[in-house]
């Protein structure tokens, strides 16, 4: 059972996507799982042939233990021994009962015809949706359904006629793994952990963002809504780049001390519908097209919020960027989620006034800030990566 961050404890099995004998490869969901944050699907991480599944479908297992068994490349698996059935004594059939008469007996329902085989957590989340799991195609073991052939399906008519009503309060609720009041009790572990362990430093700057969003304004002209670049792909772009020059703070903290992250991989905080936060990340982003960005970003929430992230997603962001100038705050000063050793935070855009060639005047700004682990960096260096958001965000097109 892989970690998918500090706040995790253990997990439920809800659905095996494999069975003995699959050959698998690098990247591969062989499982999903149920944690406080949701379904998870948990990938493999070598090549070979699954040889025996560890756990049941419905088992919660601690961070750590088995899951599977794989072959890897080269290596033979005995099979399992087979055992001898012992002979059985012969015993005497019994006298056979007269059949009834063709009136009186009983007619044998037939066999439903479609009747699917349905995962666990495929099947309650379609009784969620309104969606009947046996009309659907599986793409699962044998043709099994699986939680992502539900979350594809279409929506019925009279659910996908209803508005949704945002501005209404809603009570959280609990859906599949996840339970508002669970995650808030993990995060307020791995938080405190985090205030408790972590001497944090703080710095913050304002950036003129006129450049940024003439630029912006610009390369959506023309372009369909679920097209259009919005200015959170551009902070964590900036984000990306800027860590380039600052390596220092991309990467863990351990009992080793600082250990540089593989690559640039930026977690995008995200916020869920009832309740709760997660941080996924956006592999290299430093190395994606701003448009590529913003459609790894648009698909990070999708999934986010309707239970299909993946294990890499959760293991393994290097540095965390959040933004809630949508929420109208003007700056936010973050907590580091461990083991990360720094977080970047973006607030509102505001037009207010600041000296721009000489004169005052009115300009669209953001406040960035940082939060960085004194053990790991300090200030200097947590100063040098703001300058360097500020240098990237103030030539756009170069992003």
């Amino acid at each position: 059972m892989p970690s998918l961050g500090a706040d995790m404890e253990s997990a439920e099995v809800t659905e095996w996507l494999v069975k003995p004998g699959t050959p698998v490869k690098k990247g591969d969901v062989i499982v999903v799982v149920e944690t406080h944050k949701g379904a998870i699907e948990v990938e493999v991480f070598q090549e070979g042939v699954v040889t025996e599944l560890c756990a049941k479908e419905g088992d919660v297992l601690p961070v750590g233990a088995l899951l599977a068994r794989i072959a890897g490349a080269g290596e033979t698996v005995a099979p399992p021994p087979v055992p001898t059935p012992k002979p059985a004594p012969p015993i005497a059939a019994p006298p056979r009962p007269s059949p009834p008469p063709a009136a009186a007996m009983p007619q044998r329902p037939e066999t439903i015809p479609g009747r699917a085989k349905v995962s666990p957590a495929a099947r309650r989340r379609a009784a969620e949706l309104g969606i009947d799991p046996d009309t659907l195609h599986g793409t699962g073991i044998d043709g099994s359904v699986t939680l992502a052939d539900v979350e594809a399906a279409p929506r019925p008519a009279a659910q996908a006629q209803q508005a949704p009503d945002e501005a209404a309060p809603r009570a959280p609720q609990k859906r599949g793994g996840f339970d508002p009041a669970e995650m808030r009790k993990a995060i307020a572990l791995a938080m405190g952990r985090s205030k408790r362990e972590i001497p944090h430093y703080y710095l913050s700057s304002t950036i003129d963002l006129g450049r940024a969003m003439a630029w912006l304004a610009k390369a959506n002209e023309g372009t369909a809504p679920e097209g259009r670049l919005i200015p959170g792909a551009l902070f964590l772009k900036a984000s990306a780049l800027a860590l380039r020059e600052t390596p220092q703070l991309n990467g863990f903290w351990g009992e080793d001390g600082f250990r540089p992250g593989a690559g640039i991989h930026v977690g995008s905080a995200i916020s869920l519908r009832g309740g709760g936060l997660v941080a996924p990340a956006i592999h290299d982003a430093d190395q994606k097209p701003l448009a590529e960005l913003m459609a790894a970003l648009r698909d990070l929430v999708t999934r986010a919020r309707t239970g299909g992230l993946r294990s890499s997603e959760l293991m393994d962001p290097t540095v965390t960027v959040t933004s809630l100038g949508e929420r109208g705050a003007d700056s936010v000063i973050g907590v580091i989620y461990p083991p990360q050793v720094a977080i970047v935070g973006f607030g509102r855009i505001a037009e207010r006034p600041i000296v721009w060639e000489g004169r005052v005047r009115k300009r669209p700004t953001v406040s960035v800030s940082l939060a960085g682990d004194h053990r790991a960096s300090d200030g200097h260096l947590g100063g040098l990566l703001l300058a360097a958001i500020d240098r990237l965000l103030q030539e756009p097109d170069k992003l």
